[in-house]
């Protein structure tokens, strides 16, 4: 959540299921390509709803050592919305420097046009060592603790929506 991110790797893909979700939710894909350090921007395809979204995210502030990251973005509404578009801006800053603690906090709004209102966003990124990580979210409705492995271009996580329905996620980089 911090930034921008640096390798030679242009486009991911990426896959997400989760168990009892309304369709739109249960089998999520996506395609982005980056433009830029900075801007990356695809597609977000949902088979089981026939819904196909722009997803879009913009660091247009990075972190410095005093400075927050400041992230604008587009995908489809919130875990649980039959439809819709989210639109966000969040602040995320790593406490590592400050702390000696492997923690970022992010938090900012997002509109949703399925609810047509704005909420307030946040969650906590926890990184145990180079390939562990976990994220703790709120998306202004409910909270859902992620944990990802990372290795090379390959990223697995498991999600459990609400903290209850489990899920599962692979991305790769090309």
């Amino acid at each position: 959540m911090s930034g921008a991110g640096e390798n030679d790797y242009k486009w991911t893909y990426g896959v997400r299921v989760i168990s009892n979700q309304i369709d739109r939710a249960k089998w999520r894909n996506t395609l982005t390509y980056r433009f830029h350090p900075r801007l990356t921007a695809g597609v977000e395809y949902n088979p089981l709803a026939k819904k196909v979204s722009p997803i879009a995210n913009f660091v247009a502030m990075t972190e410095t050592h005093q400075r927050p990251a400041l992230i604008f973005g587009t995908s489809s509404d919130r875990i649980g919305t039959p439809s819709g578009q989210s639109f966000y801006a969040t602040f995320s800053k790593s406490l590592k420097h400050h702390t000696g603690l492997p923690i970022a906090p992010y938090v900012g709004v997002a509109y949703g046009t399925y609810e047509d209102r704005a909420r307030i966003i946040g969650g906590l990124n926890i990184t145990v060592d180079e390939h562990w990580s976990s994220t703790i979210l709120f998306d202004g409705v409910r909270v859902h603790p992620l944990v990802n492995y990372t290795k090379g271009r390959h990223q697995f996580g498991v999600i459990f929506e609400r903290g209850r329905h489990p899920g599962a996620s692979y991305s790769i980089s090309f």
